[in-house]
């Protein structure tokens, strides 16, 4: 990830939650009380956020001390200590709810992005995300679904080029969108077209499209028209796909599989903070 991109996200959520000051710990605790906290998983899942600890309670106050005990990727269990943070209570308290909400989220993408490629285990499929995210967090989201084991789609709007049903019908045919589209763009931007029809996929093999998205599209109809794809043409399958017939649509020998389910209705795993101990500190001495 940007660690820029990362600080300036952390700080504007910051912002947004903890406003002026936080009224709730300033009103109980002086500024030199002090003590320490762990987060812990309540589900067993994939963690992911890492960083995210590490920077988001440094952001609050830098004399807080961050110990983080598990590696993005790493599968945790059930009551698994995750990660040990000691510092002002004020700190702590004004930090952990915007950084736990940040780790659940991204730890259920991991988990969700790992149950996924288990159920792609024996066959060519790759599983990867969609745009489906929530705004302002998708370089988060994406991270945790590379973390869980599968792959990012196209980041956003500007890094290649998907024609979708409303783009090929606004621009008249499959046809007269792609070469519009190959005029306009460079040598390293793909075109991808979504084909919901025998019939469009053979209009978008020969316009020359370079990955073909079946949309909506069922296994037995993938398995019958992936014949008609040139081995050239990245093939991907996309929507109505759960973890329950993901696996029918990878026996399919289609190239790749895109979740929007991944990000958009994910579960955030279950973790919570913990106090382990407190006390003063009074002239630098705990």
């Amino acid at each position: 990830m940007n660690g820029i991109k990362l600080d300036e996200a952390l700080k504007a959520f910051f912002i947004e939650d903890i406003g002026d000051r936080d009224i709730s710990g300033e009103s109980i605790f002086s500024e030199k009380e002090r003590g320490s906290f762990s987060f812990f998983a309540k589900e067993a899942g994939i963690f992911c956020g890492k960083t995210i600890i590490e920077r988001g309670f440094q952001i609050v106050d830098d004399h807080v001390s961050v110990q983080v005990l598990k590696a993005d990727g790493e599968r945790v269990e059930e009551g698994e200590c995750l990660a040990k943070i000691e510092g002002a209570y004020r700190s702590l308290l004004a930090g952990e709810r915007v950084v736990l909400n940040l780790v659940q989220r991204m730890s259920g993408i991991a988990t969700a992005a790992a149950a996924a490629v288990k159920e792609t285990e024996g066959t060519s499929a790759k599983i990867c995300d969609t745009r489906k995210t929530v705004p302002g967090l998708r370089m988060l989201e994406k991270y945790a679904v590379r973390t869980g084991g599968a792959y990012n789609h196209r980041t956003g709007l500007y890094d290649a080029i998907m024609l979708k049903d409303n783009h090929i019908a606004f621009a008249g045919g499959i046809t007269q969108a792609v070469k519009k589209a190959r005029t306009a763009c460079g040598h390293t931007v793909k075109i991808e077209v979504e084909v919901e029809t025998k019939e469009q996929l053979q209009e978008a093999v020969e316009s020359g499209a370079d990955i073909i998205m079946f949309d909506n599209c069922t296994p037995a109809d993938i398995t019958a028209w992936l014949p008609l794809v040139p081995p050239h043409i990245a093939t991907e399958a996309s929507g109505g796909i759960t973890l329950q017939n993901i696996h029918d649509y990878a026996l399919t020998g289609v190239g790749w599989i895109s979740l929007g389910a991944l990000t958009h209705s994910v579960k955030a795993l279950d973790i919570s903070a913990r106090v382990e101990m407190k006390g003063e500190v009074l002239n630098g001495i705990n």
